[in-house]
């Protein structure tokens, strides 16, 4: 370990070989805090490589609580956290229109890292459990569209990491790697960046971790989101190959807000706007959910366009199947606790 910090330290790369042995050591016990924090300084401050990710990726789903079912077409929709921006949860609330608009969404979240509510923590306060196991993971994807998987439970051996991050107080490989650790086996993406000089960096590891096609975003104003409030930056991951591209909200019949007009709350306060959304109450939390949920069922073949995924996103919550899709998660979940007390 000590012979890759060094590396590390001196600012050279690790091969996607040795930042494997590298990941593998940070669960081990008998590294330090120490150690584990000055790895991920390191990385920090030099710049991540996409070997670098990948390896880490890799490493983590191996270890994650597995999903043994071959589930076909599935996707996940989230962002990297670290904006500052402390929006309401957009990924969370998008992936309801997602699901409600015929996309299979194995929705992969935590708690609050470095924004004022997670995705955990809002769906906790709607009512949804956040220990699925792997067969009620597999079942619900099937039967609803939609499982959440909360972090730290498929990702047991995360605690120690979670524990170093939030003493580090700063973001770091992890929060770039947290959206692309999900056990399930995705076929395509929607993933969002804080840093704009990581977009094609993100898109090329989702293209070594086998994505058939994905798009990565910073949202004007650095969102780790689409964002209303100007040019937004993509990725396109089509076939191995990476198409850069830009789109302002009004190209897709949006209208245009500050990222201020956004920013959310507690958890109770991010749970009503999300109930808002799915009831269709006008608001820029409501465009901004269209757009994000129109470029979501774009990246995964659902939609031809993105202004065709919006539309198809305002269908899905028109109809009340964005929300049937949330209350049948919440059913469920509340019927398998009456079932744990009885």
């Amino acid at each position: 370990m000590q012979h890759y910090l060094q590396k590390l330290l001196n600012g050279n790369k690790l091969t996607q070989d040795e930042m494997t042995i590298v990941a593998h050591s940070l669960f081990n016990e008998e590294i330090s805090d120490s150690e584990v924090a000055s790895v991920l300084t390191a990385l920090k401050v030099r710049g991540e490589s996409v070997e670098e990710i990948t390896a880490i990726v890799e490493v983590l789903r191996e270890k994650a609580m597995p999903i043994t079912k071959a589930l076909n077409n599935v996707m996940d929709n989230c962002g990297t956290g670290g904006d500052g921006i402390k929006s309401f949860n957009v990924s969370t609330t998008s992936a309801f229109v997602l699901a409600g608009a015929g996309a299979k969404v194995a929705k992969h979240g935590n708690r609050s890292v470095s924004s004022r509510t997670g995705s955990a923590d809002v769906l906790e306060e709607l009512g949804v459990a956040l220990d699925f196991t792997s067969d009620e993971v597999e079942h619900l994807i099937d039967t609803n569209g939609i499982a959440f998987l909360f972090a730290p439970y498929v990702h047991h051996q995360l605690k120690r990491i979670m524990k170093v991050r939030q003493e580090l107080s700063v973001p770091t490989i992890f929060n770039l790697i947290g959206p692309l650790i999900n056990p399930v086996a995705l076929e395509t993406q929607f993933l969002g960046v804080y840093r704009r000089d990581m977009l094609m960096k993100m898109a090329a590891v989702l293209n070594k971790l086998g994505r058939k096609r994905s798009i990565v975003v910073n949202g004007a104003g650095h969102m780790d989101e689409a964002s209303l409030a100007g040019e937004n930056h993509f990725v396109l991951l089509e076939e191995g190959e990476l198409i850069p591209f830009t789109l302002h909200p009004s190209e897709v019949g949006l209208n245009t807000y500050s990222n201020e007009n956004i920013v959310g709350g507690d958890a109770k306060v991010n749970a009503q706007i999300l109930l808002d959304v799915l009831h269709g109450k006008p608001s820029p939390y409501y465009e901004t959910t269209l757009f994000n949920a129109g470029i979501g069922l774009f990246s995964s073949g659902i939609a031809t366009s993105i202004k065709d995924g919006v539309d198809l996103a305002r269908k899905s919550i028109e109809t009340g199947c964005a929300l049937e899709k949330l209350n049948h998660l919440i059913d469920y979940s509340q019927k398998r606790k009456k079932k744990e007390i009885s």
